[in-house]
């Protein structure tokens, strides 16, 4: 495993950029639903599982705008109460959607998630 050591006596000084969460990302993209407005979201980083959930809310009647690292979701024409099944499969933790369609709408419906045997 890879280690740096560093002596005492200097100053250690500079800029570290942390790339964004897929963990943490996908719950708050998720929670914007309850918003009903708009939520602004930065270091969302760029992968399968997020895009998906972006085109879900896109789905649900939710507006997404990208620009410069930065994620505006609008969520408050949103009517729709259904995942699509289609979308619903690519990914196990689109199940977290649910959740907050739920608390919003007081019902949801969807299929089972990606990658699940249940």
């Amino acid at each position: 495993m890879p280690s740096y050591i560093i002596e005492g006596g200097k100053r250690l000084e500079g800029e570290s950029e942390v790339s964004g969460s897929k963990n943490a990302s996908l719950p708050i993209l998720a929670s914007s639903i309850l918003n009903q407005g708009t939520t602004k979201l930065y270091n969302v980083p760029e992968i399968q599982d997020t895009k998906i959930t972006q085109e879900i809310l896109k789905f649900l009647g939710c507006k997404v705008k990208k620009s410069k690292g930065k994620i505006e979701i609008n969520s408050k024409n949103m009517t729709k109460k259904e995942i699509p099944e289609h979308l619903m499969h690519q990914m196990r933790s689109t199940v977290i959607l649910a959740g907050a369609i739920l608390g919003r709408f007081k019902e949801v419906s969807f299929s089972y998630p990606g990658d699940c045997d249940i």
